[in-house]
């Protein structure tokens, strides 16, 4: 029989209010069934849904499954960032002052707090290197640009399965119609350099496609962004830390920082509960 659970939408990555990517988060998910959460993410049909659960790990404040209007997800970015949240205002205690590690799919991760502000630290990438030639040439045709276009480019997957390419400025980031009918399974991140910008403005434009997750596009994405940060660092001529907006062509304003820290690479950006109440589930 269902019950009134606790339930929280928050704004995550949101450079104003109602302006992020919006996460349902189900506070206490013990003892429902992967099926019944999936049908609730799919009836949402918000970028993820989370349920939160006790810990497994010693080392854990809380356990958090993700969910995509069509699948289970190890890890991302924005859900990672909205559940700290969620569990914060609904009374959660760190063991740790001003740090939170979460257990999912993708292990422990660890989420530092500063007031509005979490981030969270990137987990290791479980597949990279360059993107072959095929596919690369599959994934220029859907975004509608020449591959000799693209600047370079990368396998970025921490748990959802991104690539991501690189083109040449933001304008053409924001300018991309494209078209993925004939590659429904891809997840793919386009990323363009700004040029002149003004105080406090973004040094990069991001976009990020979702198709296999059942999202044409995603308005503020954590996860791509946590590995496009890796593979910047790793190559060595992008300067650490940089910002990062995206959403512009969903509507949305999303803002977020990639910095570096001991060795690691963090996303981080606001997270505000807009929504309290209880689901019956």
């Amino acid at each position: 029989m269902s019950r009134p659970r606790e339930f929280k939408q928050v704004d995550v990555f949101a450079s104003a209010p109602f302006l992020g990517n919006p996460l349902a988060a189900v506070v206490d998910g013990t003892d429902l069934p992967a099926e019944l959460m999936q049908r609730f993410a799919r009836w949402t049909n918000l970028s993820e849904t989370v349920f939160l659960l006790p810990p497994s790990s010693p080392d854990a404040d809380y356990a958090v499954r993700i969910f995509t209007p069509f699948q289970e997800l190890p890890f991302a970015g924005h859900p990672t960032l909205g559940a700290a949240r969620a569990w914060l205002d609904s009374g959660g205690t760190p063991r740790a002052r001003g740090r939170i590690v979460q257990e999912c799919g993708a292990g422990l991760v660890p989420i530092v707090c500063d007031g509005a502000d979490l981030a969270f630290q990137a987990p290791a990438t479980r597949r990279s290197g360059p993107i072959e030639e095929d596919r690369l040439a599959e994934i220029a045709a859907a975004l509608g640009v020449d591959a000799g276009r693209i600047l370079d480019h990368q396998w970025v997957d921490d748990g959802p399965g991104w690539a991501a390419v690189e083109v040449s400025s933001a304008e053409e980031v924001l300018a991309l119609e494209p078209d993925f009918s004939g590659l429904p399974e891809a997840m793919v991140g386009v990323v363009g350099a700004r040029g002149r910008r003004g105080p406090g403005e973004a040094a990069y434009e991001v976009r990020a496609f979702a198709p296999r997750a059942g999202v044409a596009e995603d308005p503020v994405t954590g996860s791509l962004n946590a590995s496009i940060g890796q593979w910047f660092l790793a190559r060595g001529d992008v300067p650490l830390p940089y910002t990062v907006s995206q959403g512009a062509r969903v509507g949305r304003a999303g803002l977020l920082t990639v910095s570096h820290v001991e060795g690691a690479v963090w996303v981080g950006g606001a997270a505000i509960t807009r929504i309290v109440g209880e689901v019956a589930m």
